[in-house]
C-alpha cells in the first residue's frame, strides 16, 4: 500500500475543531496523520481524537522525545492510544534536541543515544506483558507491569540523523523517522537502516519523512520565509552536525558562521537558494506532488507532510491541492 501522510495539528485551529480536517483528509485519499511534540500540542491528544473521528487513518507520533516522560508513563501512553487504535497506530521516538529537553524541559541531554535505545528497549518489553526489573544504562525500573495490554502491539520508530541513531533504528526499532533532508540525502541515509535490520534478522523496516511543503509559485517569498524556519532548525547542534555529515557543511558555513557572531540577518542571507529549494518543497502543487515522488522513489515509505504557510498559503487549500486522489 503506498501511503501519504498529513502531519497534525494544523496552527490556528483549536482540536476541538478538527473533526472536520481529518474526515476530509480521509475523503481526500490521506492514509495517515502525523503529530509531533515540541512546543505547541503534545503528541498524543491530537491522535486521539483522530482513532475516534477518523479511525480510517493511521496513527503515527514523530516525535516523543525521549527524555521527557518516566519509562512507565510513556509505556502508559503508547498502550493507551495502541489499545484505542488496534493495529493502527505507529509509536514515534527520539532524543529530540538540547533545546527542548534542556532548555523547555529542565532535564539534563545526557548520552541520548543511550536513552533512546533504553526506551526503546524498555517498550518493547512492557508492551509485550512483561513484568520489567532491570537497570538500563540510563534509568532503573523495579516491578513494573503495564495494567493495560493492546491486542497488537504497535511499531517503534526511531528518528535518527546519522549512523549510530540509524543503525540502530534498524536494529532496535522498526524502523526509522527522518527530518530535514533533501530527497537525495534519503539515498546515504536509508541504506543504513535497511542494513542493519538485514543484519539482526528483522523484517525491511519502514521509513517514515516528515516533509515540509508549501505549494506556492511566490518562490521569492517563500525562499525568504523558509530560510527562517532552516536557519531556527539548522542551528541546533544535533542538526548542523547531520548536515554536516550529509556534506552540506560548505553550503552553510556562512549561516552558522554569522549566527554564531549574533548577526542573524547575515545568517538568513547567506543560506544559499539550492539549501532551501532541497529541504522545503514549493512550487505549483504538480511540482511538490513530483518533488514529493522523489523522496518515495529514492527509499522513503510514508512521507508526512508538514504545510508550511509561507506567502499566505492557506493550509486547508493545501490540502486540497496536495492530495494524492
Amino acid at each position: 500500500m503506498t501511503r501519504y501522510g498529513m502531519s497534525i495539528p494544523f496552527g490556528g485551529t483549536a482540536l476541538a475543531e478538527h473533526r472536520e480536517i481529518y474526515r476530509e483528509l480521509v475523503d481526500l485519499g490521506y492514509t495517515d496523520v502525523w503529530s509531533s511534540e515540541a512546543d505547541g500540542a503534545d503528541g498524543f491528544t491530537p491522535l486521539a481524537l483522530a482513532a475516534a473521528w477518523a479511525p480510517e487513518l493511521r496513527l503515527g507520533i514523530a516525535i516523543i522525545p525521549a527524555f521527557t516522560r518516566g519509562p512507565a508513563l510513556m509505556a502508559q501512553s503508547v498502550a493507551s492510544l495502541a489499545d484505542a487504535a488496534p493495529g493502527n497506530f505507529v509509536m514515534g521516538l527520539g532524543s529530540s534536541s538540547n533545546v527542548i529537553v534542556e532548555r523547555w524541559n529542565g532535564i539534563d541531554f545526557d548520552e541520548p543515544y543511550k536513552r533512546t535505545r533504553d526506551i526503546v528497549r524498555f517498550l518493547k518489553a512492557s508492551l509485550g506483558g512483561e513484568k520489567v526489573t532491570e537497570t538500563y544504562d540510563t534509568f532503573e525500573v523495579q516491578g513494573f507491569r503495564l495494567g493495560i495490554k493492546p491486542a497488537q502491539q504497535p511499531p517503534i520508530l526511531v528518528a535518527g540523523l546519522r549512523p549510530g541513531m540509524l543503525a540502530m533504528a534498524g536494529r532496535e526499532a522498526d524502523g526509522a523517522i527522518l527530518n530535514w533532508l533533501s530527497a537525495d540525502d534519503v539515498t546515504t541515509v536509508v541504506p543504513i537502516v535497511q542494513e542493519a535490520a538485514a543484519k539482526a534478522g528483522k523484517p525491511k523496516p519502514e521509513i517514515v519523512a516528515r516533509l515540509f511543503v508549501c505549494p506556492s509559485t511566490d518562490s521569492d517569498t517563500v525562499r525568504a520565509q523558509a530560510r527562517r524556519l532552516i536557519a531556527a532548525y539548522l542551528n541546533v547542534p544535533v542538526y548542523a552536525a547531520f548536515h554536516e555529515w550529509l556534506g552540506r557543511g560548505g553550503q552553510l558555513e556562512g549561516m552558522w558562521s554569522n549566527w554564531e557572531a549574533g548577526d542573524r540577518k547575515a545568517a538568513l542571507a547567506a543560506i544559499p537558494d539550492e539549501v532551501v529549494d532541497a529541504l522545503v518543497i514549493h512550487g505549483s502543487p504538480d511540482e511538490c506532488r513530483e518533488h514529493i515522488g522523489r523522496f518515495t522513489e529514492n527509499g522513503i515509505d510514508t512521507p508526512a507532510l508538514a504545510i508550511m504557510p509561507f506567502a499566505g498559503v492557506d493550509p486547508r487549500a493545501a490540502i486540497r491541492d496536495l492530495a494524492p486522489a
